[in-house]
């Protein structure tokens, strides 16, 4: 078959991954199964397409599954013991009661880089309303900035399904990814915030209603502030300690040393921060226990599932080899890390999941990235990066978070996509504004 019927029919297949979730509302699951199956079968008939797909989908499975069930774990501990309430009354202790968008958003960073952000958004909305029902906060203000903090952290952080099955693709370090994207996860959430402070300024947006305060809020006792902090603050310690060690590559036989490169690893420091999480439960009895880890597991499940299908259809795209043929084309473009980006982005705003978009775009990259002189170390690093910042942009009516945002706010959707949607837009122009600045340093 010619390059250029399979360039039509990988760009047919993704059309309708887009149409059948987008327009028809068909499970993401179903539609990318169905979808992966007729590519293959039309690309590589001569080829056994039942195990290449397998191997998508088991491949995404092993690189993500413990992550994901193991954050889960974490965030469904926090939501139970009162640990996010917590971190955001503390937050909020120190900002001032003037500053309540700057403490949820704060609040909605940190949780948000172990918790997933439609998860964070849902836990944290209900303080979000006593907040602006309290301090006169106008509600779409409070609502855009921890929406736009908890989703700056989602994209780009590999706690998180689509960086992590991302990673796994294009063979990218995790505890760097980790660290690199916490750091321009920092710009995103600067500037989110004083897009949509001005967004909202001067439009008289109502604050939620005084019934949004709960009675006898003050009587509800919640974990201590450092108990609530470890189980998100010491995994990130222990990773960012991992990779530090692994960049210096010193080999020595020094237990210590051992000992921090082990717990160092994403799976393993996050199972430490599922056993500090553990300790915010007063009752730690076996069928508590269990019913934290069933929860956990079965809101792990969908997540797992689509993430693994967005593996299999990626290995499929993989497979035809339009990722090389591709490369060679765009290589002349000399658009260099704008590739990843723009490819992100355009199936993000097309289809609504960051995770499906840059699951794709890892795939369709990966053959690309020898020809772009991306695949040493820091060329897979930014070019991960430069995905996230694509996967940002832009978050409106087809993206379920854009409706967990709109649904538990209780503000309209016209409201959410002239404050949250925009300022998605501006978040990933800055993020990869400032990749790409930051990568003249290390690309040559």
């Amino acid at each position: 078959m010619s390059i250029a019927a399979i360039s039509a029919l990988v760009i047919i297949s993704i059309a309708s991954v887009i149409l059948l979730t987008s327009k028809w509302k068909l499970h993401a699951f179903v539609s990318l199964f169905i979808v992966s199956l007729f590519l293959a079968i039309a690309v590589m008939p001569g080829k056994d397409v039942i195990t290449i797909m397998k191997d998508g989908f088991g491949n995404t499975m092993a690189s993500t599954g413990f992550l994901i069930i193991l954050g889960a774990t974490i965030a469904i501990i926090l939501d139970k013991t009162g640990a996010a309430i917590t971190l955001a009354r503390y937050i909020l202790s120190k900002t001032g009661e003037g500053n309540a968008a700057a403490a949820l958003g704060i609040t909605g960073f940190v949780a948000g880089m172990s918790i997933f952000c439609d998860t964070g958004f849902i836990i944290l909305s209900g303080l979000a309303k006593s907040f602006s029902a309290r301090t006169k906060t106008a509600m779409p203000l409070i609502a855009g900035v921890l929406g736009c903090a908890l989703y700056s952290v989602h994209c780009l952080i590999p706690t998180h399904p689509g960086a992590l099955a991302a990673a796994g693709i294009i063979d990218a370090n995790i505890g760097n990814l980790v660290i690199m994207g916490i750091a321009f996860a920092n710009p995103g959430f600067l500037v989110s915030y004083f897009w949509v402070k001005q967004m909202t300024n001067g439009k008289n947006y109502p604050p939620s209603p005084e019934s949004e305060i709960p009675e006898k809020e003050h009587q509800q006792v919640h974990p201590s502030v450092l108990l609530s902090f470890l189980p998100i603050v010491i995994p990130l310690i222990l990773i960012a300690t991992g990779s530090l060690l692994n960049i210096m590559a010193t080999e020595s036989d020094n237990i210590l040393f051992r000992v921090f490169i082990f717990t160092g690893q994403p799976v393993m420091a996050l199972l430490i921060g599922v056993v500090f999480a553990l300790m915010l439960l007063g009752n730690r009895k076996i069928n508590t226990l269990n019913v934290i880890f069933e929860t956990a597991i079965e809101k792990a499940g969908p997540i797992l599932i689509i993430t693994a299908a967005g593996g299999m259809f990626g290995m499929i795209i993989k497979e035809t080899g339009i990722g090389a043929t591709a490369g060679i084309a765009l290589n002349k473009t000399g658009l260099g890390l704008a590739i990843p980006f723009l490819i992100a982005f355009i199936l993000k705003t097309a289809q609504g999941s960051s995770t499906v978009a840059i699951i794709t775009a890892a795939s369709i990259i990966a053959p690309m990235m020898p020809t772009l002189g991306l695949e040493t170390e820091p060329g897979k690093l930014f070019t991960m990066l430069a995905m996230g910042a694509g996967s940002m942009m832009i978050s409106h009516a087809n993206d379920s978070y854009f409706w967990v945002i709109t649904k538990f706010s209780n503000i309209h959707a016209d409201i959410t996509l002239r404050i949250y949607s925009t300022a998605t837009a501006v978040m990933g122009i800055t993020v990869f504004t400032c990749i790409w600045v930051v990568s003249l340093f290390f690309l040559r």
